[in-house]
């Protein structure tokens, strides 16, 4: 007699999770889900943000506790307490925000996360063979500080194949890497998988899911939605089972290009954080309906040059920075604003907006000029009217204009910072990482509010680690790395390709053997 196919592909599976349950005060995070691993599989997870996809991730690494369900482990109903016990079964994670210590070596790092004892010395040994066996090319003896972005991810993986995992769990793992460098990583998670391990991959790049996975499993409001091969589907039915309609293509309205409204000369700074980036005479001008994009690997001179722009860090030379034409390198933040200038910094929790106030009160930090304060009182009916405006023109899915900022999820949380600045109608938009960790949808939404903003005149500067975003919206890009900034181009006269070796620093390519050009761009 023949077994039912759900019997036989759950005796293949090495984790399988039947009706996962978690209930929050305030939401259902995951409603019933069941999902299914097998030996040798990348699996993907799709959703929106606030889809309970990072709730699911944690309690299978034994971060979060499930309310009802069942864990299955190689046939084994299991408990998986806490992430100790996750390793031990043989599950590691790879988070989206690396852990490591600067001032450490990698050797030292990555003793910190092991459960047994260790010899530092024998530990470095078999740093060195791993990373060799697998091509992740990591030096035990170098300290973090001076790894880029990319090595540093490397430690990660390299630190969870030390506990010899059979499953992987990776969340974002290709947001801050070269479109080189994605490639590498890809070989070697091609290669995990041809061992038998399997691997949970998390990303908003749905081509990224179509080319590595196998399998995908999409979360919409807490709740499995479907379950699709990703090779055999478009972009586009990807994105719909995720949101629940179809994207809008972006609406691009006719206009010119006028005056110059932002203007940064030969700005050359020292930065003041010892593991930073010193900028080295950048240059670059936005003028009126135009959007600049600045790429780069994190770490390569974005947040000094962020911090110069928005009156943080004043510069020592005031003609440095022009804004509308005035000299303003020593100008403050609010002297800024009160010219037209917009910020949106890369930090939503902490700099963009206070965790623990509702929106209402997040509303006053830079729109406080529109009617908010009278005669030295706050006004808490312009207040809560300005926070339910942009709760209602930017989609912000929230408990109303009295939650409080942690409570959004990470993509509403974005559409309402990125939405308080956009209804001051700024001339000049300076924005970081505008959909870093947002969801297809929210994405879509906020790149087409950037291009409606340009449309009606303002000059909008975009620094990005999504090269596919800048790549979709900017009129001209140009790349920084290591504190200089690379030559600015018509965005239709370059690609990928070429962005991805300006941003390992490669300005002239011409002047290197390809070989060696891809060899760096794929250690960045």
């Amino acid at each position: 007699m023949k077994q039912p196919v759900e019997q036989r592909a759950a005796e293949l599976a090495r984790l399988e999770l039947i009706g996962i349950t978690k209930q929050y005060p305030a939401v259902l995070a995951n409603d019933n889900v069941s999902l299914v691993v097998k030996p040798g599989e990348i699996h993907a997870v799709l959703g929106e943000n606030g889809a309970g996809k990072s709730t699911l991730m944690k309690i299978i690494y034994g971060a979060v506790h499930p309310d009802a369900g069942e864990i299955i482990w190689d046939g084994e109903t299991v408990s998986i307490p806490t992430p100790s016990a996750a390793r031990r079964l043989g599950i590691g994670m790879v988070f989206q925000h690396f852990s490591l210590f600067e001032t450490l070596t990698v050797t030292e790092n990555i003793a910190l996360a092991l459960d047994q004892p260790f010899d530092l010395k024998a530990l470095a040994t078999r740093v060195r063979e791993v990373s060799a066996e697998y091509g992740l090319d990591v030096d035990p003896q170098r300290h973090v500080h001076s790894l880029t972005v990319g090595e540093r991810q490397r430690v990660e993986i390299v630190r969870c194949l030390l506990q010899d995992p059979r499953l992987l769990i990776m969340d974002e793992p290709t947001s801050v890497l070269t479109p080189q460098a994605v490639r590498k990583l890809f070989g070697t998670l091609r290669r995990l998988a041809s061992e038998g391990r399997s691997i949970l991959y998390i990303s908003h790049k749905l081509d990224e899911i179509q080319e590595l996975c196998t399998n995908a499993t999409v979360m919409r409001a807490g709740r499995v939605t479907g379950r699709v091969d990703p090779r055999g589907e478009t972009p586009a039915r990807l994105a719909t089972l995720m949101v629940g309609h179809a994207l809008p293509d972006y609406q691009r309205k006719t206009h010119a290009r006028g005056e110059t409204l932002l203007a940064v000369d030969k700005l050359t700074l020292p930065s003041i954080d010892p593991f930073g980036t010193s900028l080295r005479d950048v240059s670059f001008e936005v003028k009126a309906g135009e959007i600049l994009g600045i790429a780069g690997v994190s770490g390569n001179g974005q947040a000094e040059l962020l911090s110069v722009l928005s009156g943080e860090t004043r510069s020592a030379q005031a003609q440095s920075v022009r804004l509308l034409g005035k000299p303003i390198g020593r100008m403050s933040a609010n002297a800024r604003r009160s010219l037209g200038f917009a910020f949106v910094p890369e930090e939503r929790l902490g700099r963009g907006a206070v965790p623990s106030l509702p929106l209402s009160d997040n509303a006053l930090l830079t729109a406080h000029r529109q009617g908010m304060v009278r005669g030295g009182w706050l006004n808490h009916k312009a207040m809560r009217a300005f926070a339910k405006r942009c709760i209602d023109a930017f989609d912000v899915r929230c408990g109303g204009t009295e939650a409080v900022a942690q409570s959004l999820s990470g993509g509403n949380l974005q559409k309402f910072i990125v939405g308080r600045e956009l209804l001051l109608a700024p001339r000049v938009l300076v924005v970081a990482q505008p959909t870093w960790g947002v969801d297809v949808g929210a994405a879509a939404f906020i790149r087409q509010q950037l291009l409606d903003l340009a449309a009606r005149g303002a000059a909008i500067l975009v620094v990005s680690e999504e090269l596919d975003e800048l790549l979709e919206i900017s009129d001209r890009i140009a790349v920084i790395a290591r504190g200089k900034l690379s030559p600015i181009r018509e965005t239709r006269d370059t690609n990928a390709e070429q962005i991805g070796l300006w941003m390992a620093g490669l300005f002239d390519t011409a002047a290197q053997p390809a070989a060696e050009a891809q060899h760096i761009a794929a250690n960045a």
